[in-house]
């Protein structure tokens, strides 16, 4: 995973835009997540690497991370998660309000500017009766809403969530993440919810409060209490806001949270003489956002991946334990090493060629996982030729090598393929290659192997443009 992410940090340097990944709204904030971009010390500007970096981590429908809140006893709005528009009809009833909303579970920011499949406009849309809480979900389960995060492809809404209506009297954003300027947690608070936070960092960054945690030590009372009286609570409701954030702090540290985000926390009056008292609206599809790594500790949360919302590749990946993420070039690449990787692509870039993926298989990948590794490359109908650039320390050049010949010969793979073999084992890896009757172009220098592999992948290119059929032959 630390892998993805410092690719993801360098992609865009390289010119390289990634695909079949929804991009990140300013609900979403990728800024909070372990960067010094829009909260750092370096500036107020959303880095297009924080936007990057946050891709990795998990996200849970709207539904599931309020469950989570409520069992550590915050304060959410009722609500229940319906699969079909009878059942929405139902969970409305019980709810026994006239003012509820409708909101798609897709994962994907900007849901209530989107449009469903059928034409509904809107993910979240407000009902004030059952039989209309109906209607509307109706509209959405079972239909995909595209909006501009999912682009072209959508995402399939299969729940709708059911909640009550609530009125704020005033608005506030807080949130808790990893931030790497201050090497650990850090509580970020703000008095305008409900809006942008880009826009407030950059329009009046005094109106953004931080306040770092020692991760030993934990949260302390004054630190919370510090933050809620630069976030403007009333002195009445300053120890109420505290507690809150304390609570928000054991979910983030309990389930290895990398960002939790609430947008607006909001201050409501209710109840008899005007008793205020704090509720959250959870009105983003993406809030909380769990560390990859910790999913061997974090299995509860990580079994509620809902991989329905997601590239079927990168669950191929997952299963596969390769790191895998798709770009929009021609060229598939197979390297070992996040580093040798990123140095991969550059000399295809360099040579004016332009990466399919980044695919890095790691230093124990066995034969399987590099037959597995060319499934996903040629998965990507735009690849024209590949090119597998393997250097032998802790991985063997020989069962890549194997891995190579098992998977063209499964595969029936039809395209070029480029490989440059380094290190432990070389000698019988090429031995194998040579030994196999397929067309597997060796090749020892990186920069040559580079040229051969952009000139193989234009050449492709241009016939099947034409319509032409192409055969490659090795010379004798």
């Amino acid at each position: 995973s630390s892998a993805v992410g410092v690719f993801k940090h360098l992609c865009v340097t390289a010119g390289l835009r990634i695909v079949h990944r929804p991009k990140i709204s300013s609900q979403q904030r990728p800024v909070l997540a372990g960067t010094s971009g829009l909260f750092g010390n370096h500036g107020n500007q959303l880095s297009p690497q924080a936007t990057l970096q946050q891709q990795r981590n998990l996200s849970l429908h709207e539904y599931m991370s309020i469950g989570l809140l409520r069992e550590a006893g915050i304060s959410v709005p009722a609500g229940t998660v319906a699969s079909t528009p009878e059942e929405a009809y139902a969970a409305a009833k019980q709810l026994g309000s006239k003012d509820l909303v409708v909101k798609a579970q897709v994962l994907a920011g900007g849901r209530g500017k989107g449009t469903f499949e059928g034409g509904l406009k809107g993910g979240v849309k407000i009902v004030y009766s059952p039989e209309e809480a109906r209607d509307i979900s109706s509209q959405m389960i079972g239909r995909k809403l595209y909006t501009k995060q999912t682009g072209e492809a959508g995402r399939i809404c299969n729940q709708v969530f059911i909640c009550e209506r609530r009125y704020p009297r005033r608005e506030y954003y807080f949130a808790i993440t990893m931030e790497r300027s201050y090497q650990g947690p850090v509580l970020i608070g703000s008095s305008q919810g409900g809006v942008n936070i880009e826009d407030v960092a950059a329009e009046n960054p005094d109106a953004i409060v931080k306040e770092p945690i020692d991760i030993v030590e934990g949260i302390k009372k004054d630190q919370a209490v510090n933050v809620a009286k630069k976030m403007g609570f009333p002195d009445s409701l300053v120890n109420e806001a505290a507690e809150m954030m304390m609570k928000l702090y054991d979910v983030f540290i309990k389930y290895d949270a990398s960002m939790v985000e609430i947008n607006p926390m909001v201050e409501d009056s209710s109840g008899v003489g005007m008793q205020t008292h704090f509720i959250i609206h959870i009105n983003q599809a993406h809030y909380i956002n769990f560390d990859s790594n910790a999913a061997y500790r974090q299995q509860k949360v990580f079994s509620m991946r809902d991989w329905s919302q997601e590239d079927t590749r990168d669950r191929q990946a997952a299963k596969a334990d390769l790191n895998y993420i798709g770009l929009d070039g021609t060229i598939g690449c197979l390297v070992n090493g996040a580093g040798l990787a990123m140095a991969t692509m550059d000399i295809i870039k360099l040579h004016g060629g332009t990466p399919a993926n980044f695919l890095d298989v790691g230093g124990g990948a066995t034969a399987h996982q590099v037959t597995e590794a060319f499934k996903l490359i040629t998965s990507d109908r735009k690849v024209q030729a590949i090119l597998v650039n393997i250097f032998g320390g802790i991985m063997r050049c020989d069962v890549i090598a194997q891995g190579i010949i098992m998977a063209v010969s499964d595969l029936d793979l039809k395209i070029p393929i480029v490989v440059r073999l380094q290190g432990t084992r070389v000698d019988d890896a090429k031995a194998l290659i040579a030994a196999s009757p397929l067309k597997i172009l060796a090749c020892d220098d990186l920069d040559e192997a580079a040229k051969m592999v952009v000139k193989l992948s234009e050449i492709v290119s241009l016939a099947k443009e034409a319509q032409v059929d192409v055969k490659f032959q090795l010379p004798i």
